[in-house]
C-alpha cells in the first residue's frame, strides 16, 4: 500500500480558515482533534491530488477507511485516529462521514441547485462540527446550529476558491441552477476577471450562506462548554468576515482572505462578545455527558 502521508500536500491546520486546535480549547482535547484533523486533511489532500486518476483516489479513501475501522495498520493516519477514538470510546462516524464527502469530489464535478449543494455539505462540513461537539460533550440539540454554522464555512470556501477549483479539478460546487439564472456558464470561471454577471450569482450565495450563518447564531449560547463556545464565536467571526471580503472582492481576481494580523484581532472582538452574551443571556445551556 502507498502510504497515504505521501500524498499531502503540505497544508497545515495552520493555513485553514478557522482554528482547529488552538488554545481556547482544553489540552485535553487537543491530541485527538489534530488526529482527526490529520486523517481528514491526508483523505481531502488525496481527493484533490492533481497527479491521481479517480480510481487510484477512491481506493486510496478506501484503504484509510478499512485502516480506520481496524482492518489493516499500512496507514499511520488512520492508526493514530482508530487510536485516539479507542480511548476516548468514540465511534469513527463522523471520519467515515467525510470520507463519504471526498468520494463524492472524486466523483461528482457539478451541483445541479443549492440543495444538492447542502447535501455535500452533509457530509463535507457538517461532520466536522459534529464530531467537535461530540468530543467536547455538548447535547445533539446543539447538531442543527453547529451545522448550518459548518455548511456555511465550506461554502465560503467554495466561493474563495471557485476559479481554483475549476481549473485544477474541473470541480464546480455553484450551483448550476443559480449560475443559469444569473446568465453565467462554468467558462466564466477561467476568466482573469469575473463578468458582472458572475459577481451577481457569487453574491447571490453569498446572501444565501449569510442566512446559512445566522441559523447557527444561538450556538454559542446553548453549549455547556465556555472554552469551546468562545472557539465557536471565533469561527463565526471569521466566516462573517469573509462574506463580507467576499460581497466587495472578486475571488477571480484578488485573494479573499483574511490576514493574520486581521485574525488576532476578530479573535479577541468574538471571545469578548461571547463571554458577554453567555454572561446575559437566560438562555439554558446544554449539560455535557458525564466524564467529557
Amino acid at each position: 500500500m502507498t502510504p497515504a502521508s505521501e500524498l499531502r500536500s503540505g497544508k497545515t491546520d495552520r493555513d485553514e480558515n478557522f482554528p482547529v486546535a488552538s488554545w481556547i480549547i482544553h489540552k485535553r482535547h487537543r491530541a485527538l482533534i489534530l488526529a482527526f484533523y490529520n486523517f481528514v486533511r491526508t483523505a481531502d489532500d488525496i481527493a484533490d491530488h492533481a497527479l491521481l486518476d479517480a480510481s487510484t483516489k477512491l481506493s486510496m479513501l478506501d484503504e484509510l477507511e478499512t485502516g480506520l475501522l481496524g482492518q489493516h495498520d499500512e496507514q499511520v493516519e488512520a492508526n493514530t485516529l482508530r487510536a485516539a477514538f479507542a480511548e476516548r470510546g468514540m465511534a469513527p462516524r463522523h471520519a467515515l462521514d467525510l470520507l463519504t464527502a471526498f468520494r463524492m469530489d472524486v466523483t461528482k464535478l457539478r451541483y445541479a441547485d443549492w440543495d444538492e449543494l447542502i447535501h455535500y455539505c452533509s457530509f463535507s462540513a457538517m461532520p466536522v462540527g459534529r464530531f467537535m461537539l461530540e468530543v467536547h460533550g455538548e447535547d445533539k440539540a446543539t447538531w442543527p446550529a453547529s451545522d448550518a454554522i459548518c455548511a456555511a464555512l465550506q461554502i465560503n470556501n467554495h466561493l474563495q476558491d471557485c476559479a481554483k477549483d475549476y481549473r485544477d479539478l474541473d470541480r464546480v460546487y455553484l450551483p448550476q441552477d443559480i449560475m443559469r439564472r444569473h446568465g453565467v456558464s462554468v467558462e466564466a470561471l477561467d476568466k482573469p476577471k469575473s463578468s458582472p454577471e458572475l459577481l451577481a450569482c457569487l453574491r447571490d450565495l453569498v446572501a444565501r450562506n449569510e442566512a446559512l450563518l445566522r441559523e447557527g447564531d444561538s450556538l454559542t449560547v446553548h453549549m455547556a462548554d465556555t472554552r469551546f463556545a468562545c472557539n465557536i464565536a471565533v469561527i463565526e467571526k471569521f466566516a462573517w468576515e469573509i462574506s463580507k471580503l467576499l460581497r466587495v472582492h472578486d475571488p477571480l481576481s484578488e485573494k479573499v482572505h483574511l490576514s493574520k494580523g486581521s485574525m488576532a484581532g476578530y479573535a479577541l472582538a468574538a471571545m469578548a462578545g461571547c463571554l458577554w452574551r453567555r454572561a446575559t443571556t437566560s438562555a439554558p445551556l446544554s449539560r455535557p455527558a458525564a466524564g467529557k
